[in-house]
């Protein structure tokens, strides 16, 4: 018996047709492109305008504690609920008085809105929140 030897060829890849494919896919990418330049848009900017500072009007200081107890101005008012708040401010309400309530970070939420339900029975229509501007700094 005689066995005829067999000889391998490597396989090969033929790239010139995938350079065909990939040029003509280059070629239709080119062409369905859109090339639009981005254009700007020309903004007037607002411009301030420096005038003499007018004067500050009237504020109130509304300090909340971490247990709910709330000072006006650094005094302390007697009693906590709304009601007694309200008639705390009444008498330091004017049109133009800002109510600054600076509350505790631990301060109940309620207490908050407590607060702001008081400053709007008494008629303080104003109100602002103080912040702390970094760790431990000053409002």
């Amino acid at each position: 018996m005689r066995f005829h030897s067999r000889t391998t060829t490597e396989p090969e890849i033929n790239l010139i047709a995938f350079i065909d494919v990939l040029l003509v896919i280059v070629i239709f990418l080119m062409l369905s492109t859109t090339w639009s330049r981005m254009t700007e848009i020309n903004l007037t900017l607002p411009s301030a305008n420096v005038q003499k500072e007018t004067p500050r009007t009237q504020l109130i200081v509304l300090s909340i504690t971490a247990k709910g107890a709330y000072l006006i101005n650094k005094s302390p008012v007697p009693s906590a609920g709304t009601a007694a708040l309200g008639r705390a401010l009444a008498p330091l309400a004017q049109p133009e008085t800002t109510l600054v309530i600076s509350a505790d970070a631990m301060a109940s939420h309620q207490s908050v809105i407590s607060a702001m339900e008081a400053a709007r029975q008494s008629g303080l229509n104003r109100i602002t929140f103080a912040t702390q501007t970094g760790e431990g700094s000053g409002q």
